[in-house]
């Protein structure tokens, strides 16, 4: 069935100059394309949407949405104005329905529609104006603007709406199914039939990002659209977790910026089937209290990994020390320690440990006497450092 327009605004009674119609008809390819070309540069989950035959289809909806506004604005409506169809309105519903299966928010839409109203009525004022427009008939001209613009973005979401209601309902249980398989460790061709089933395209990595519930939301709309959203994750009581598609090498950077200022965690871009690992390391860095990005926290992660461990090696290494009183043994722990990650440079080791740089040579003299030659022996100093790392 044809959606309609309210009578509202089909009937709005505004009558714009026909010269300023014909100009603006003229100029409709170049507004959708600067239309597009906003929408790609500011809400980033269309990045990718809008190239190749996807973005020639949306430059087409674009351009349809403004016709059907200028033959609305211009005059040409049916003979009861409060009945016309409105294949831009369907069109609008259509491709709301269309952002749901290819698993985009509705705030995406929304933040695309705000934009491309932007832009239009920047691009179609400019018009107007040189066409001598007189600024009672611009006013309403900038009224019927928004209000169609709020009809086409409404009948979008509920086009959004009722494909959720619907098929959009079934492919969010498969995905999140797909998800938990993913996530603990089913066999590879049983993830790839749900992966085909919720019509989820493989990437080539997923990265792990843990974060509050309240921000999971907001987030998302500035993800790719095959990011999934995990309600229920294994060992997560509480908080969201996303699995986003492809943030690796040069995209992390824009994954990172896009965490900036939230209490995040990014674990590891990792193939796509081994999303786990990268889950694995987030929740590592998160109960350590590192992030958002857990790459710039191995050495710590390295160190964390088996507390026990690294205990055992600590005292293995140490035991030199253990006949000394324990605040000697403290400051020459400590000295060791910078001494090595120092590479013996004394200045430096009094720098840190606020000492004179001949003290730092009286407690080395000490530490060479209690460790030997052990102190110039490759295993020994890899040991030491990873101990006192």
């Amino acid at each position: 069935m044809a959606r309609r327009l309210p009578a509202h605004i089909a009937g709005h009674g505004l009558q714009l100059p026909a010269q300023a119609v014909t100009e603006m008809r003229a100029d409709l390819a170049s507004v959708a394309d600067r239309v597009v070309a906003a929408i790609i540069a500011e809400v980033p989950s269309y990045d990718d949407a809008l190239t190749g035959s996807m973005g020639e289809n949306i430059r087409n909806a674009v351009q349809l949405a403004l016709g059907g506004f200028l033959s609305l604005a211009g005059g040409r409506r049916g003979a009861d104005p409060r009945t016309p169809t409105a294949p831009s309105v369907e069109g609008a519903y259509q491709l709301g329905r269309g952002e749901a299966r290819s698993g985009r928010t509705t705030d995406a839409l929304l933040s695309a529609y705000r934009i491309g109203a932007r832009v239009s009525w920047r691009e179609m004022s400019t018009t107007a104006v040189r066409t001598g427009m007189d600024a009672e008939t611009l006013g309403g001209f900038a009224e019927l603007v928004f209000a169609y613009i709020d009809e086409l973005s409404a009948a979008s979401v509920a086009g959004h709406a009722d494909e959720l209601a619907t098929t959009g309902r079934v492919r969010q249980r498969l995905l999140e199914r797909l998800a938990r398989q993913l996530l603990t460790g089913a066999p590879a061709e049983t993830v790839l039939e749900t992966a085909t089933r919720a019509e989820w395209e493989p990437p080539t990595t997923l990265t792990a990002v843990l974060m509050p519930d309240s921000q999971v939301r907001p987030v998302l709309v500035s993800l790719p659209g095959a990011t999934i959203a995990v309600a229920e994750a294994p060992d997560i009581e509480e908080g969201g977790l996303l699995l986003v598609p492809d943030a690796h090498g040069r995209a992390r950077g824009a994954l990172l910026r896009t965490l900036e200022g939230r209490d995040a965690v990014a674990g590891p871009a990792r193939p796509w089937l081994e999303a786990s690992a990268s889950l694995d390391r987030a929740r590592r860095a998160k109960a350590l209290g590192l992030g958002p990005d857990t790459e710039a926290h191995l050495p710590e992660l390295v160190l964390a990994a088996d507390a026990d461990a690294r205990a055992d090696l600590r005292a293995a290494v140490l035991a030199p020390l253990d006949d000394l009183r324990p605040a000697t043994a403290e400051k020459l722990t400590e000295t060791l320690r910078a001494w090595l990650l120092h590479q013996g440079r004394r200045d430096a080791v009094a720098e840190e440990l606020f000492v004179h740089p001949q003290t730092v040579r009286y407690r080395m003299g000490q530490l060479r006497e209690l460790f030997g030659d052990d102190l110039e022996d490759p295993a020994t100093v890899l040991a030491l450092v990873i101990a006192l790392g």
